[in-house]
C-alpha cells in the first residue's frame, strides 16, 4: 500500500510528538497539526489497518516498525531541506513550508545527491 501525503504528514507528526512526550495520543495529533479528532480518528483507523500504528490498551499512538521507517524518513527530508533553505537565505517559515511541501514528492536520488553534496561541502570547510 503506497502511503498518501496526508498518511506520511500523521505519522511525522507522531515521531516528532513521541520524542518529546512519553505518550502520544490522537488528542496530541489533532492540536499539534490543527485537525478535527474525528480526522485524526479517521486517519488513525487507516494507518492502523495498512499496519503503519497501532495502539495501546491506554489508546496511546505506537508507531509500527514499517510506521517509523517512513516516519523517520520523512522527518529527515523534512529537517534536510529545511536546514538547505535557511542556508540559502530563505526565511525560517517559508524554509519550513517549503520543505513541508517537497519532502513528500522528491525522489530517494534527488533527496540523496542533496545529502551528499552538503556532506562534501562540510567536510572541505
Amino acid at each position: 500500500m503506497h502511503l498518501q501525503e496526508s498518511g506520511e504528514m500523521y505519522l511525522e507528526t507522531i515521531y516528532v510528538l513521541s520524542q518529546n512526550h512519553e505518550v502520544v495520543r490522537s488528542l496530541d495529533v489533532a492540536n499539534h497539526m490543527g485537525f478535527s479528532k474525528p480526522s485524526v480518528s479517521r486517519a488513525v483507523g487507516i494507518l492502523k489497518d495498512g499496519g503503519y500504528l497501532r495502539t495501546n490498551e491506554k489508546g496511546h499512538l505506537l508507531l509500527t516498525d514499517s510506521g517509523l521507517e517512513i516516519a523517520s524518513k520523512i522527518y529527515e527530508r523534512h529537517t534536510v531541506l529545511a536546514d538547505l533553505l535557511k542556508g540559502l537565505g530563505v526565511s525560517e517559515q517559508t524554509a519550513i513550508d517549503d520543505a513541508c511541501r517537497v519532502e513528500h514528492y522528491i525522489s530517494d536520488e534527488s533527496f540523496n545527491a542533496i545529502k551528499k553534496h552538503i556532506a562534501e561541502r562540510h567536510s572541505q570547510q
